[in-house]
């Protein structure tokens, strides 16, 4: 793809994720593509439908939540890492919020979607853990699948506007503070 091709692309992309979180997935294609700073007949070269617009916002979301657990590791200590990077998983949640109807509707039960994604989300969270428990600040009884399961129970709180990302962050410092306690004695 051309420098200029896939500039627009991921212009379309923020300007997509924007709109949904904010919107839905009815948001306007129009206001995207003007967002984007691009005309219409651009989004429909890169996205011929609706459908193909919000799964690549999807997986823009994820490869994005994922590539942050590197660049956070290398700048901050391992609890802090996580710590930091379950604020970007919810950020990712709100986007995903706007999005969830959408995504099951349009992905069929044969796609690899969502297993897919899992999979990568639980590497990550277990690149992050395995870290904290080598430093010692994280407690070494848990598991990626412990840790994912229990950041998933931010899906369960209430729809009440700006306050969902509050109370998200909320739950997941709860979940931090639980796997700082006992590090020490364990490792």
């Amino acid at each position: 793809m051309r420098s200029d091709a896939r500039e627009n692309r991921e212009k379309l992309l923020r300007a997509a994720s924007d709109h949904f979180a904010a919107e839905g997935p009815d948001a306007s294609l129009e206001a995207i593509a003007r967002t984007a700073g691009v005309g219409i007949g651009t989004l429909y070269r890169h996205f011929p439908t609706r459908e193909s617009l919000i799964e690549a916002v999807y997986r823009n979301e994820v490869d994005q939540l994922c590539a942050a657990a590197g660049e956070l590791l290398a700048e901050r200590q391992p609890a802090e890492a996580l710590a930091q990077w379950m604020e970007r998983f919810v950020a990712y949640a709100t986007t995903k919020r706007g999005l969830i109807g959408a995504l099951k509707t349009i992905v069929s039960a044969q796609s690899d979607l969502f297993p897919t994604t899992r999979e990568r989300l639980l590497a990550t969270v277990g690149e992050l853990l395995a870290a904290g428990i080598a430093a010692g600040q994280i407690r070494p009884d848990v598991s990626a699948e412990d840790v994912l399961t229990s950041m998933n129970a931010i899906w369960a709180i209430a729809s009440d506007g700006d306050q969902w990302a509050a109370r998200a962050q909320r739950v997941l410092r709860l979940l931090m503070d639980g796997l700082r306690f006992g590090a020490g004695a364990g490792a």
